[in-house]
């Protein structure tokens, strides 16, 4: 279950950047579940990682590689995603495992250990099927392609409990040249913002400063993937990778790096938006504003706690007009002197809240129209300064409970 029709986007060669995929077979047979993305030499990679204590032997191992790489002024140059096993919680055999995989795939594609990041999603606590995984790498390789085929295989690539592979792209207008942003996500349960609580694979073919590309990744990881939940759960894998292959145009002015960022961020935006359209079990994509607050930081803790409440979720699932559980929720959000007069909240085109209560021109028929629609906004308005903040997140269906309850069977 989904919410909303998408189609993958047709996209665009990035020169110089290749991606494979193959089926390992590394928890079902028959589906694609190995990915191989090559890097050319001279690129600027900048990643951004899980926050969670018990990060997986993956994440250790491409956070560690890719400082190695950038402290000696070199790319990374290949990027190895496996479907299906998390190799999370697997202690000194998970990083052995993930070393390994990065020394096969570096043996065979003629590179040094470290240029090679391992990512890995899926199943916590087992060890990783290496022989399948190790097998599965020279069809990986020898299927590397730029076309836009290979961008939706990789995309499928990459699933566990998704429904559809999500992608993006953008082309840009850079003088007399274009630049191209491709990217493509996974995520789809355990998904709350603490870094980017997925898997996302984004490049360009522009060239950028790697101190100019770690700021914008920031920047926009801040604004797309670090506002989506669905479960209020962070998983132990979470990556975002930005790949700038440097074979376009060089992004370097105020103008040309405000287009750039703009462009980007249109880009993490869809793809994480992506993710909460395919949460596990939605039925709803709801958009939450919270505006008039203090600070960004006081907009984002509003808009979280309604966003992580199961009563407000349940509600959304069952088209329930039940504004006072989207009040309740407000009102225990961590805010100081919360004066609640000043508040309003809208569900729609429909004002619920005002002067600290029901507001008087509303009614329940108009309250159940807007809540029956597939795609929602809640706007919340503070009254206490000019900040705001957005954030996305999915209703709490049976399904849910069912994909969860269900997932390592």
């Amino acid at each position: 279950m989904a919410v909303g029709e998408t189609c993958f986007p047709a996209m665009p060669a990035i020169d110089g950047l290749r991606l494979g995929s193959a089926m390992a077979g590394i928890k079902k047979p028959g589906r694609r579940d190995l990915v191989v993305i090559e890097i050319p030499e001279g690129a600027r990679v900048a990643g951004s990682f899980t926050r969670n204590a018990f990060c997986a032997a993956p994440v250790t191992v491409a956070k560690a590689n890719l400082a190695a790489c950038q402290a000696r002024g070199d790319s990374a140059r290949l990027l190895v995603i496996n479907t299906g096993n998390a190799n999370a919680g697997t202690g000194e055999v998970g990083l052995r495992d993930a070393h390994a995989t990065c020394a096969e795939l570096a043996r065979l594609a003629g590179v040094t250990e470290d240029a090679v990041l391992p990512f890995s999603t899926g199943v916590i606590g087992e060890p990783l099927p290496m022989d399948r995984l190790l097998g599965g790498l020279p069809t990986a390789l020898s299927s590397l392609d730029e076309g836009a085929e290979s961008w939706q295989q990789a995309g499928e690539g990459i699933l566990t409990t998704d429904t559809r592979p999500k992608g993006a792209s953008v082309s840009l207008e850079m003088g007399e040249q274009t630049v191209v942003i491709n990217g493509i996500s996974k995520g789809s349960g355990m998904i709350k913002p603490n870094m980017a609580t997925m898997l996302a694979f984004v490049a360009t073919d522009a060239a950028i400063a790697q101190p100019l590309l770690d700021g914008l990744l920031r920047e926009t990881v801040d604004r797309s993937f670090n506002c989506i939940t669905v479960d209020g759960d962070t998983s132990t894998n979470d990556a975002c990778m930005l790949i700038a292959t440097g074979r376009g145009a060089e992004v370097a002015s105020d103008e040309q790096i405000a287009v750039f960022r703009n462009g980007l961020q249109r880009v993490m935006t869809e793809l994480a938006q992506a993710i909460i359209r395919d949460g596990e079990g939605a039925t709803k994509f709801v958009t939450l504003q919270v505006n008039e607050a203090s600070s960004r930081e006081e907009a984002l803790d509003v808009a979280f706690t309604v966003a992580h409440s199961p009563l407000v979720k349940t509600a959304l699932f069952a088209s329930d007009a039940n504004w006072g559980r989207i009040l309740a929720a407000v009102g225990r959000a961590p805010v100081e002197d919360f004066d609640v007069t000043r508040v309003t909240i809208d569900l729609g085109d429909i004002r619920l809240v005002e002067y600290g209560g029901r507001a008087a021109g509303y009614t329940e028929e108009a309250g159940s129209r807007v809540m029956s629609q597939e795609e929602i906004v809640i706007r919340i308005t503070l009254g206490r300064g000019e900040e705001s903040a957005t954030v996305w997140t999915s209703d709490l269906s049976h399904d849910y409970v069912s994909i969860n309850a269900e997932y390592r069977s």
